[in-house]
Order: C-alpha cells, then sequence, then structure tokens
C-alpha cells in the first residue's frame, strides 16, 4: 500500500551532510510555551523552531527525512497531521514519520515534542 502523506522508507547516498534534530517543542524564542491546550498551535511552533534550526545549516524542511513525533495521550493526531500537510505542501518527496503516544514530555503543558533528521546534498 502507498502511503499518503509519509514514505516507508528513503535510501541515501553519496556525499552529503546529515543534520540530528533533537526533541522541540512549543517554546517561542522567549522560552515561553505557544498554544497551550492546543495541539495544532504546539505543532506549528514547534515546526517553526525546526525550521529555524535547518535555516542555520542552510537547510529547509524539504531536506528531512524523518520525523519522531512524541504525543501525549488524549491528544488527536489529526490536528498535528494537518500542519504538517499545510507546511510539506504539494512536495511528493515525504518524509518517513513515525507517531508515539507517551504519558507525558518534560513540561505538563506540552502536548507534543518532535525530532528530526535532515539529509543535505553536497
Amino acid at each position: 500500500m502507498k502511503p499518503r502523506g509519509y514514505s516507508h522508507a528513503i535510501s541515501v547516498t553519496g556525499n552529503h551532510q546529515t543534520i540530528y534534530i533533537g526533541g522541540q517543542n512549543a517554546a517561542d524564542k522567549n522560552r515561553g510555551l505557544v498554544g497551550k491546550g492546543s495541539l495544532k498551535k504546539q505543532t506549528e511552533q514547534v515546526l517553526i523552531n525546526i525550521e529555524k534550526i535547518l535555516e542555520e545549516s542552510d537547510a529547509k524542511l524539504e531536506h528531512v527525512v524523518k520525523f519522531n513525533i512524541y504525543l501525549v495521550q488524549g491528544q488527536d493526531p489529526q490536528e498535528g497531521f494537518q500542519v504538517f500537510q499545510e507546511k510539506w505542501g504539494d512536495n511528493p518527496n515525504y518524509p518517513i514519520i513515525t507517531v508515539l503516544f507517551v504519558a507525558g514530555l518534560g513540561n505538563p503543558d506540552w502536548l507534543v515534542e518532535i525530532d528530526a533528521m535532515a539529509i543535505i546534498p553536497e
């Protein structure tokens, strides 16, 4: 079955730079929580944070090949997935995505944490 919105596998060969991004939460540049109680708003901020980290390495969201998404139990993953679809746009090269439900995260107000791996051709 061909998946919709993600890939089953990605193969990378040749010269490239790999960027590993640790778990990001919905903190803004002043370390304040964005979107308390809203998975959608928190996911938007997490992806903004990931994009900023990628920019520091001259990369873009489209270079991400793997996302691990940690959702607090009880959250509707479709809310977050809608944000991914909007951000990803028409790019047909979907990343690999793993979604895990967890009992909690480092702050009781965090609803989502996302880490990522990106590949940049050299």
